[in-house]
């Protein structure tokens, strides 16, 4: 599974201000950055992000899913450190 995809299925499916997915040979790791997903638990994030992308899990395309998320804020703040260090 491309990359381009996940990204696609995750747009398409959430309402989220950004999104971006980097791995391959099945293992992914995603950061997703929404408002609305900061406010829910952690478990409830992981659950949002992982439903539309179920059918992939089911057929092998995707293994394994790292996800991180973050308020637009918290996002702002960990681009701008990590420019720094």
């Amino acid at each position: 599974m491309e990359t381009q995809e996940i990204e696609r299925i995750l747009k398409q499916s959430l309402n989220l201000d950004e999104v971006y997915v980097q791995g391959e040979n099945a293992h992914f790791g995603v950061i997703v950055v929404s408002e609305t997903l900061s406010k829910l638990s952690k478990l409830k994030q992981q659950q949002t992000i992982y439903a539309p992308l179920m059918e992939h899990f089911t057929s092998g395309e995707i293994h394994a899913l790292t996800i991180k998320t973050f308020s637009p804020e918290k996002w702002k703040l960990e681009r701008m450190l990590n420019v720094v260090s």
